[in-house]
């Protein structure tokens, strides 16, 4: 059974517990939390993240949508809570992001580096390295864990990166993309070979030597001078606006 389904505990469509009662009121917030988590781990197995719905979590968990929005607030909070993630990805980078912004994009370490830093504290933390390494074996060996996460990534991770990509954060939507991309084949790459393959050279070096070695090729990638492919070529956002 993939890190989903285990999580899942199976179909949640046959052991589904309604919050609701005859006056269409919650039977309790924590019974109705639980309903709601169980029915968003089958609908983003079985849909994926782009394919599961507010709406279609809700109907299947027998709760409005709208106490979806007042528990959990956004699609990937929901999400972050179904895989017992203690944090909200995107709030972590958005927050390395703006730090980096208050020093004019000029504070050190670079982007790059902080970004590295960031992310392998996170996934190494005690809160989370379990989970993460559960996911990443999952999306390798299944299917369906791997467009789950590669939808998650793009539209969550990946757009949040995108927003500040480019010399001067100005690349065109299509370069803004590919950057993004690069910089996510660059950590998932770390990821894996530190954690999944377990690459003695990089287990062996610290957070630290890692973000000093890997952060510049992460900085380059997301704003730097690259030689980018045809289709990732145009104007830049400040022409286009």
């Amino acid at each position: 059974m993939t890190a989903v389904g285990a999580r899942s505990g199976g179909s949640a469509t046959g052991r589904r517990r309604t919050g609701r009662r005859g006056s269409g009121r919650p039977a309790g917030e924590s019974f109705t939390r639980e309903a709601i988590v169980e029915s968003a781990r089958a609908q983003f197995a079985s849909h994926g993240y782009r394919g599961a719905t507010i709406r279609g979590i809700a109907a299947a968990a027998g709760v409005d949508p709208a106490l979806v929005h007042h528990y959990y607030g956004t699609k990937e909070a929901l999400f972050a809570a179904a895989m017992r993630l203690p944090v909200v990805p995107s709030e972590v980078l958005a927050g390395a992001l703006s730090s980096w912004r208050a020093g004019g994009g000029q504070a050190e370490p670079g982007i790059g580096a902080l970004l590295v830093r960031t992310a392998l504290t996170l996934w190494e933390s005690a809160e989370l390295k379990d989970t993460f390494l559960g996911l990443l074996r999952s999306a390798v060996t299944n299917e369906q864990a791997s467009v789950m996460l590669r939808e998650f990534i793009s539209e969550t991770i990946l757009s949040t990166m995108a927003r500040v990509a480019g010399p001067g954060g100005q690349a065109s939507p299509a370069e803004a993309e590919y950057r993004a991309a690069m910089v996510a084949a660059q950590m998932l790459g770390l990821g894996m070979t530190r954690l999944v393959f377990r690459l003695p050279a990089v287990v062996g070096a610290s957070v630290n030597e890692l973000a000093a070695t890997i952060g510049p090729a992460v900085e380059r990638y997301l704003t730097g001078e690259i030689e980018l492919p045809s289709g990732a070529r145009g104007g830049s956002r400040l022409h286009r606006e």
